[in-house]
C-alpha cells in the first residue's frame, strides 16, 4: 500500500517532545513508508525537530497546537475546554483523514472519552476497548479490556472477543486465533451470570472459542486472545507490572550482595540479559483503542523512546492491515449470521 501518516501527539506523556520527537527520528529510520505529524507546541517541536535533524526531512512535519491535556485531567474537562489539545487535534486529523492513525502518551481516560467523541464506534460496537500484547511462555497474548469499560454487560464482552480475534489475525497472521474468557475457574459453573451468559455468545459464535481460562493462563499462551471487563483487565496488567518489578528488585538485590553472588551474576550475564530483553515492558508498549473509526494507540505515559517506538509501529501494522475495516466486516458478518440487524 501507499504511505503511512500517522499523527503523534507530541506533549502527551511524562517526557512530552523529548521521548516522542527521538522515536519519530528512529520511526523514519526504519519505516521508509512512514510519515509522521507530530502536533503540539511549535517551539518546543522546532526546538528537538533541530536536535535530532529532522527540520530537513520532508516525511515529518509539525502542527501546532496551543494546549495540552494534563496527566491527571478529568476527561469530560479535557473534552470540553481542551479543543485545541494536542491529543485532541491529533485525532481530529484522523477524523478529517489527513491522517490513518493517531498515536498519544497523555491521559488515558481523555484519550479514550475524545477518541470516541471524535471519531464515533464503528456500526455494531456499542464501546470500544483497550487491548494489548503480553508475554507468555508461547510467544504473547491479546488482552481486552484493559481499562476502559469498568462493567461490562455479556454482549459488550462477545464485541471484544470479536475485535481481539480481528486483531491477532490481521496483526499477528493468525488464521483461527483462539479466545479464552477470563473467569475464576475453567468449570462452567463458576463465574458470575453475566461472564456465563458471554460465554453462551462467545460459543454461539463463529470464534475459535476455547472456553473459560484463569488468571495463570494470561502468561502461559494458552489462548491467543484473552477477555474480560476493564476492571479485572486493568488490575491484571498492574499486577503484573508490580510483580515484575519485584522481581527484578530482588534478583538485583541479590546478586549485589557479596562477591560470590556478584561472580554468580557476572556467569549469568548472557542469561539475565536475554531474558531481560525477552520480558522488556518497552516491547510491548502501544495499547489499541479498538471498536473506533479510526486507528488510535496509547502509549505508556512513562514511555521512553524506544517504547514510543513500539507503539509507532504497532499503528503502522494497523494501517496496513486496515484493522477497522476489518472489525467492521466481521460485525457485519457476526451479525448476519444471528439474523439481527447492525445497530
Amino acid at each position: 500500500m501507499g504511505q503511512k501518516i500517522i499523527a503523534l501527539d507530541a506533549m502527551g506523556g511524562d517526557h512530552g517532545p523529548v521521548v516522542t520527537v527521538a522515536a519519530a527520528k528512529l520511526a523514519l529510520d526504519e519505516i521508509p513508508d512512514l510519515e509522521l505529524i507530530l502536533v503540539g507546541d511549535e517551539r518546543q517541536l522546532t526546538a528537538e525537530f533541530e536536535k535530532h535533524n529532522l527540520n530537513q526531512n520532508s516525511r515529518a512535519q509539525i502542527y501546532h497546537a496551543s494546549q495540552v491535556v494534563d496527566m491527571d485531567e478529568k476527561p469530560a474537562i479535557a473534552l470540553k475546554k481542551k479543543k485545541d489539545s494536542s491529543m485532541r487535534v491529533s485525532i481530529n486529523l484522523v477524523k478529517e483523514g489527513r491522517v490513518q492513525a493517531c498515536i498519544s502518551a497523555g491521559n488515558t481516560g481523555a484519550l479514550m472519552a475524545t477518541s470516541k467523541f471524535v471519531l464515533k464506534t464503528i456500526q455494531g460496537i456499542s464501546r470500544p476497548a483497550i487491548c494489548t500484547t503480553l508475554p507468555g511462555i508461547n510467544g504473547h497474548t491479546h488482552m481486552l479490556d484493559l481499562g476502559a469499560n469498568l462493567e461490562c454487560t455479556p454482549e459488550n464482552l462477545a464485541e471484544f472477543a470479536l475485535m481481539g480475534s480481528v486483531l491477532a489475525q490481521s496483526v499477528e497472521g493468525i488464521k483461527n486465533p483462539s479466545i479464552g474468557l477470563l473467569n475464576i475457574g475453567s468449570e462452567s459453573v463458576k463465574g458470575s451470570e453475566s461472564v456465563k451468559r458471554a460465554s453462551q455468545l462467545i460459543d454461539e459464535s463463529s470464534l475459535n472459542y476455547y472456553g473459560f481460562v484463569e488468571g495463570d493462563d494470561i502468561y502461559k499462551g494458552t489462548v491467543n486472545v484473552i477477555v474480560t471487563d476493564g476492571f479485572v483487565g486493568n488490575v491484571s496488567l498492574k499486577t503484573a507490572e508490580g510483580l515484575a518489578a519485584l522481581v527484578n528488585h530482588v534478583l538485583k538485590s541479590e546478586f549485589r550482595r557479596n562477591w560470590l553472588t556478584k561472580l554468580a551474576a557476572f556467569c549469568a550475564l548472557p542469561v539475565l540479559s536475554s531474558v531481560g530483553r525477552k520480558l522488556d515492558p518497552r516491547r510491548y508498549n502501544g495499547a489499541s483503542l479498538l471498536g473506533l473509526n479510526g486507528i488510535v494507540v496509547k502509549s505508556h505515559g512513562s514511555a521512553d523512546t524506544s517504547s514510543f517506538l513500539n507503539a509507532i509501529k504497532i499503528a503502522a501494522l494497523e494501517i496496513e492491515n486496515n484493522v477497522p475495516q476489518r472489525i467492521s466486516g466481521a460485525i457485519e458478518s457476526y451479525f448476519s449470521q444471528t439474523g439481527e440487524a447492525v445497530t
